[in-house]
């Protein structure tokens, strides 16, 4: 049965990584990529008072779009997550034990791994999904090479340095989706540049699905 993940990611298969976003300005930034299609957004931990801008979010938006924490590196995190309202954890790298709290909590759990058997580990441990994460050091090669073997549909989603210059080689090699930072949002964008930004990521998504 398709989770509500899932159903969100096959939607538009964008993940929005708002880092560095304020409390005061991300209810209208968000709300400008989510106007251009997104349905998912993150904002990592290491962003100034992470946790009120999840909170923010999490009370604003309906079952259509899924909020959560980017950058997630202990379970006391995974906490604070949950009872700030997020439903999403993404970690920068492989930490079954991140995993299965969130899983435990109910949450959705995308772990970073950059090799096939850190990979394999977060599948073990019940990801939803997995993060590739430097993706720069995963090119579209790796990707389709990890597709031949890992679970048919599970969702492969690559990080870092991606734009519309090269998200349909990844695309093409069978990434699910992608974690878009730089190129939807930079520390003191206002919502007129992301609607720009969205808007062009979007367009880019939507020729390729």
């Amino acid at each position: 049965m398709e989770g509500r993940f899932e159903r969100l990611l096959n939607i538009m298969p964008l993940i929005g990584i708002f880092r560095g976003i304020t409390p005061s300005e991300v209810v209208a930034v968000v709300d400008a990529a989510v106007a251009c299609g997104l349905h998912i957004v993150e904002v990592p931990l290491n962003s100034p008072d992470a946790l009120i801008s999840i909170g923010r979010l999490a009370k604003r938006y309906g079952p259509e779009v899924m909020v959560g924490a980017g950058t997630v590196t202990s379970t006391a995190e995974v906490a604070a997550v949950a009872e700030a309202g997020g439903e999403l954890i993404v970690t920068p790298y492989a930490r079954g034990a991140i995993v299965k709290l969130a899983k435990e909590l109910g949450l959705t759990a995308i772990p970073g791994a950059l090799s096939p058997t850190e990979v394999a580990e977060m599948i073990d441990c019940g990801a939803d999904a997995v993060k590739l994460f430097p993706a720069e050091m995963s090119p579209p090669a790796v990707v389709k090479a990890l597709r031949a073997v890992l679970p048919a549909r599970y969702p492969l989603i690559p990080v870092g340095g991606l734009d519309v210059g090269n998200l349909a080689a990844y695309w093409r090699a069978g990434a699910s989706g992608f974690g878009l930072g730089s190129a939807l949002y930079r520390p003191g964008d206002d919502a007129a540049k992301v609607a720009q930004n969205a808007a062009a990521l979007v367009g880019c998504m939507r020729g390729l699905i």
